[in-house]
């Protein structure tokens, strides 16, 4: 919105400054940040308040998670809150990706705000049904990748980039669509499976974010895709600027998250937040650079299905308990320990992803 001030200048003002993605990128992680310190204690009070005794816990899970027991959630609502307001404050609205990133992260957002509701009005930790969880975020997900092959240009649409490699495309053709969609539904889902320890999932959602946010910059500028041998994808340097809102929305929310934590995210804001690093990697032509800057999040989900699968077929359990947090904790691992370590390896695997724009 502000954006639009750029008609004001003359060329050598300050208004001038609103035309850089940098400056407007460095403004919204500020607004964000400031919303979340401003907003984060009134809407933690509010939450207390409506739900009472908070989000139930899980009766088979970690002792040490018993304490926790009142504790509110659908604290992701700071999150979203932030990001959004602050994207619409500094970004382009006339930039496509940003309203397809926006929507697919506000749609998620109400599938996991709907899915609080029941947990915490049932006291269960049930919620709104999987199959329909799923139905709604494989839509919300098929819509987003289709409408982002009509952005792309016509030489990327429908391809697959490679990382490591220099001009190598992989025409997937009508069936890239079914790819985004499975990208953008499993980093939702794996981020919700990795939100089960205070500030465990949104520090690596923010080092990943940070990652494709200078991906997206650097990909939509023609002097940089030319200089590091990376696709052009035009219009996508704006994403910067949304990844810079969920930085500072992510900092204000873990103020309050950080352990002992006064407010869980709950799904509201973790598949919010794992829609939008699929939507981000499909918008920028990045999604197997994705699985390498969220490897936590890969990691955290298979973890799941080997335990599932395996235990289907022979009884047997290979992790003490999944996703595999849980396991660290169930080996004596304190949970501050397991955070910090998971935080060490987003921060690795982040400097990894970035690695892929320059060693090809």
């Amino acid at each position: 919105m502000l954006y639009w001030l750029t008609a004001l200048s003359d060329g050598g003002d300050f208004f001038n400054l609103f035309r850089y993605i940098t400056f407007r990128a460095g403004g919204a992680f500020l607004t964000a940040l400031v919303f979340g310190f401003v907003f984060g204690r009134p809407l933690i009070d509010v939450l207390r308040r409506s739900q009472g005794k908070g989000q139930p816990i899980r009766d088979d899970g970690p002792e040490g998670h018993l304490s926790k027991a009142g504790t509110p959630t659908m604290g992701g609502l700071l999150i979203v809150g932030a990001l959004v307001t602050a994207t619409l404050l500094w970004a382009r609205l006339d930039n496509l990706y940003i309203w397809i990133v926006l929507g697919v992260t506000l749609s998620f957002a109400a599938i996991g705000f709907a899915d609080d509701y029941a947990k915490v009005s049932k006291q269960n930790t049930k919620g709104v049904p999987g199959k329909l969880r799923l139905a709604l975020g494989i839509f919300i997900a098929l819509t987003a990748s289709f409408l982002a092959t009509q952005v792309h240009p016509i030489e990327l649409k429908n391809q697959l980039a490679m990382p490591f490699f220099k001009d190598v495309l992989l025409n997937l053709g009508a069936f890239y669509v079914v790819f985004g969609t499975i990208v953008i539904v499993g980093a939702a889902n794996a981020v919700n499976l990795t939100d089960g320890l205070d500030g465990l999932a949104i520090m690596p959602v923010m080092i990943a974010a940070g990652a494709l946010g200078v991906i997206a910059y650097a990909v939509g500028r023609v002097d940089f895709s030319e200089y590091l041998d990376v696709h052009y994808v035009p219009g996508t340097g704006e994403i910067l600027i949304f990844t810079a809102a969920l930085f500072g929305g992510g900092l204000g929310f873990l103020w309050y998250n950080a352990p002992p934590a006064a407010v869980f995210m709950g799904d509201t804001g973790s598949l919010a937040l794992g829609g939008a690093l699929g939507a981000i990697a499909v918008a920028t032509k990045h999604e197997i650079v994705l699985a390498i800057v969220g490897g936590i999040f890969v990691v955290e989900a298979l973890s799941v299905i080997i335990q599932v699968l395996y235990y289907k077929r022979t009884g047997k359990r290979v992790f003490l308990m999944a996703p595999i947090h849980h396991h660290y904790e169930k080996k004596g691992w304190a949970e501050p320990t397991i955070v910090i370590r998971f935080w060490i390896i987003s921060l690795i695997l982040a400097l990894i992803g970035l690695a892929t724009l320059k060693v090809r």
